[in-house]
């Protein structure tokens, strides 16, 4: 029901995209020699790296993915980029009394963090877990109650790795604390722990003269608190109150983020009441509590969801949230998010708490004892991910379903394009432009959708004159039938796309490397196509763009291995 609560803001910055543009035939030109921009950095291969939630071997972090999976990612990818991790202190301390077994566990955490450091990445620190005897119950999940005893605990941390290692941490308290998941507790219980943190930080700050960062509050929704909200009312949000209790105790509040699991790739355009997107609202109170507007705003977790813990479209058909990634993220840019972290690296499943999420771009058979798990289709978008250049071109690509990003190196030309169709797109747009009805235009479309005659108008089952509702609202209704229509026939069909460069001259090589249908799991990133080509100011390549695929082009100037 989220998804029908809000309507898009749309903001552009380089590429135009109306709503309803539906041909079957793209074209898509890259001028190789108009202006560039830097390559914004929301568009680097980001991610969680949690994973399994349960590790036979105790030294070893329990929310971290495998040591292998870590490994191959390194390899491939690097850590160049944001990397989140937890930092679970209840799991540190409960190796108090077992000093070699602690020590090692604290070695395994600082690893990762040193490799992400070393490579010019930034790691987002989630500090989590009370541990026992500073919590006002017997869980990891409790708020702290001898905040006192914590504070030493986190300064101490602190400390360590941003004053003694030097390494790049920004420090985020907690996750998700409107879930009692993850967080037993009030709202001021939430604030004081942030406080301990945010004064640590700014403490020996002042103290080594080194800026260290800290954000919060990784909420499940960016309107979310912890009692009841829905996007109707979002000063009553956490983030609002938050923003608000820094100001009144002059606490550092460097970065905001929240979590956003969606099939929609737009939901970071959803407006509010004010008839603005989240981020601009956010920044709007940002500056009215005298913090500064560009404070980054951070999507820390997010993937295709259908509200379901497995899904085939993360499983044996993962080339659907494999195109799901770019065009995301294309939408998160021009939103004017600053940065975002894909959720997670690998699966979780055979954990205490009983939770099996298929969401990693790694899977694994947890029974063998010898390592068994192989990448996703997503793992090799992530790859193409890594290929973009430091500068953007500017293009022009108008369809609701197909999207591109090209960059260019000193020697290389990348173009990514993707073709991915949101399954449940009608729902997706009537979010996207219910802020534009009044209450009983409002309370009539939602009625619509409780008592399931949606579904039946959108599949053409009910016809619209049964539709007893206001013209508005019917009109709304009958633009998401068309929309869904034409999701329905791209599903089944490819798309014939013509690209044309412009202002090309000499040699290449031309290599295409595609995700699609054709491989979900352990599949080779090699080109699919290879050739040599040759030009002058004009060349023209035709595709067809298979549904749910990415497809990325390099034009490498021959001679330059």
């Amino acid at each position: 029901m989220r998804k029908l609560l809000g309507l898009v803001l749309v903001v552009l910055f380089y590429v135009y995209t109306p709503a309803f543009s539906q041909e079957t035939n793209l074209e898509l030109i890259v001028d190789i020699s108009s202006k560039t921009i830097p390559t914004p950095k929301i568009f680097k291969p980001n991610i969680d790296l949690s994973g399994r939630g349960f590790n036979n071997d105790n030294t070893w972090p329990q929310e971290l993915a495998a040591k292998e999976a870590l490994d191959l990612w390194r390899k491939d990818i690097g850590f160049a980029g944001f990397y989140r991790m937890q930092y679970n202190l209840w799991e540190i301390n409960r190796l108090a009394k077992d000093k070699t077994a602690k020590d090692k566990l604290l070695f395994n955490y600082e690893e990762i963090i040193k490799d992400i450091s070393d490579a010019g990445g930034t790691v987002i620190l989630d500090i989590f877990g009370t541990p026992e005897g500073l919590g006002k119950v017997l869980d990891q999940k409790s708020a702290a109650f001898n905040l006192g005893a914590f504070k030493v605990l986190v300064k101490d941390t602190i400390k360590y790795l941003s004053c003694d290692k030097k390494y790049n941490i920004w420090y985020e308290v907690w996750t998700a604390p409107d879930s009692g998941d993850f967080f037993l507790g009030r709202e001021q219980d939430y604030l004081n722990m942030y406080r301990v943190v945010a004064e640590s930080a700014k403490e020996l700050g002042l103290q080594f003269k080194i800026n260290i960062p800290v954000g919060a509050p990784s909420l499940s929704n960016w309107f979310h608190n912890l009692e009841t909200n829905n996007i109707a009312t979002p000063e009553k949000s956490l983030v609002y109150d938050l923003i608000k209790f820094c100001f009144s105790y002059n606490l550092p509040l460097d970065f905001i983020t929240w979590h956003a699991f969606s099939s929609d790739p737009k939901p970071e355009k959803e407006a509010t009441i004010y008839n603005k997107n989240a981020i601009e609202l956010i920044r709007d109170w940002l500056s009215y509590f005298n913090f500064k507007r560009d404070t980054p705003l951070i999507v820390d977790e997010w993937n295709f969801d259908l509200d379901a813990n497995i899904l085939p479209a993360r499983g044996e058909k993962s080339y659907i949230a494999a195109s799901y990634i770019p065009a995301r993220i294309k939408n998160m840019f021009e939103a004017r998010l600053d940065n975002q972290v894909w959720f997670s690296l690998e699966d979780f499943q055979n954990n205490q708490e009983n939770v099996t999420r298929n969401c990693g771009a790694f899977y694994f058979d947890s029974g063998p004892l010898q390592y068994k798990g192989a990448p996703k289709a997503m793992y090799n978008v992530f790859r193409m991910m890594g290929r973009l250049g430091p500068e953007m071109f500017p293009i022009k690509f108008n369809d609701e379903f197909a999207g591109a990003l090209a960059t260019r190196s000193p020697d290389e030309v990348s173009l990514l394009i993707y073709n991915y169709i949101d399954p449940e797109i009608a729902k997706s747009y009537l979010a996207e432009n219910i802020a534009v009805l009044n209450n009983a235009e409002r309370q009539a479309l939602l009625n619509i959708i409780r008592v399931g005659q949606l579904d039946r108008f959108i599949a053409h089952e009910e016809a619209p004159t049964l539709l007893r509702t206001m013209p508005k609202v019917k009109a709304l209704l009958t633009k998401a039938q068309e929309l869904a229509d034409k999701a329905k026939q791209f599903k089944g069909s490819p798309r014939d796309l013509k690209i044309i460069f412009k202002n090309i001259k000499d040699a290449y090589s031309y290599r295409r490397f595609v995700v699609d249908s054709s491989c979900s799991l352990n599949c080779e990133f090699k080109p699919a196509e290879e050739k040599e080509i040759s030009a002058q100011d004009l060349y023209q390549e035709d595709l067809k763009l298979e549904p749910y695929s990415v497809n990325l082009i390099i034009l490498k100037k021959t001679g330059c291995d």
